[in-house]
């Protein structure tokens, strides 16, 4: 879209903060004086190099549910990008499939808030969704988590917008910063090969699974009673097996004999990022597919 004839700069504030065109300081037809103080007091802008006047808004704003997430501008180069596209959109409406299916989880009338984390939270996506969904009970008290410092930013802007009162940002690798008793865990964690390993991308372990089949590990030993997992990422196919699904059993197969868990895997799309297939590390892959799982332990 920006590479086509007259796309090359913003014209209005859809090319500044959706299509992330470069613009002119000067133009405030495109961006009012006063949105450009506040973007320079935010450090949201960055030059455009060799571009002379032109620079960029560093944030993006898609649209989502009935509001706008804030995340980082196309391309999402950097080492510290918060990534906003199809897997979000894949990610929430499987939360949203899991929760109209089976609740929040426990029967049990409750005298206190539910406790959601939003592991490796990103944008706040998943969290935000979770929390409009179970609220009408009792407000939802959501722990956004990641080790990426902008995602937190972002959350807590992001959460904000979409007027969540009940709300924490925690610096946490997984887990590690959770003390309190967790009723939901969602994760939508990174799942390729990545040479920059760029937080948002890779997932490490084999082909990308390391990070996901670790938050199933973590979840499981501190999902209080009636608590649920809920897992979006890729599965890796090789000769016709489905290596997350492999990985997982062993894992869900313990799960069910030491806490009652039940659990539910299902391929979401058969053939997603082909083109990574031609990178270092994917000679044996034939596809990637990304899938959902949920678990809930007794």
């Amino acid at each position: 879209m920006n590479a086509r004839p007259g796309n090359e700069r913003a014209h209005d504030l859809r090319g500044v903060f959706g299509w992330s065109r470069p613009f002119n300081a000067s133009d405030t037809a495109v961006l009012p004086a006063p949105l450009l103080a506040l973007m320079r007091e935010a450090g949201a802008l960055e030059p455009v190099a060799g571009g002379g006047a032109l620079w960029r808004s560093r944030v993006r704003f898609s649209s989502f549910s009935d509001t706008l997430l804030a995340h980082s501008a196309w391309p999402t180069t950097q080492a510290d990008a918060v990534f906003f596209g199809p897997d979000t959109y894949r990610f929430t409406a499987l939360i949203e499939r899991v929760l109209a299916k089976h609740g929040r989880g426990s029967q049990t009338p409750r005298t206190a808030p539910c406790t959601v984390v939003d592991l490796g939270c990103g944008s706040g996506a998943g969290g935000i969704v979770a929390a409009r969904l179970i609220g009408h009970e009792l407000p939802a008290r959501v722990l956004f988590t990641d080790i990426n410092p902008e995602a937190l930013r972002l959350a807590a802007v992001n959460a904000q917008l979409a007027g969540l009162e009940h709300c924490e940002c925690r610096h946490s690798d997984v887990l590690a910063a959770v003390d309190e008793p967790v009723d939901l865990v969602l994760a939508n964690p990174p799942y390729l090969i990545d040479a920059k390993e760029r937080a948002y991308r890779h997932g490490g372990g084999r082909l990308g699974t390391g990070l996901a089949l670790r938050i199933v590990d973590e979840s499981l030993q501190r999902l209080a009673p009636g608590g649920r997992l809920i897992l979006y990422t890729a599965a890796p196919v090789v000769a016709g097996v489905d290596l997350l699904w492999q990985a997982l059993q062993p894992r869900l197969t313990e799960a069910a004999a030491s806490r009652g868990a039940v659990y539910d895997y299902a391929e979401i799309d058969p053939d997603v990022f082909g083109a990574e297939l031609a990178q270092p590390g994917y000679g044996d892959v034939e596809r990637l597919a990304v899938a959902g799982l949920s678990v809930q332990v007794r």
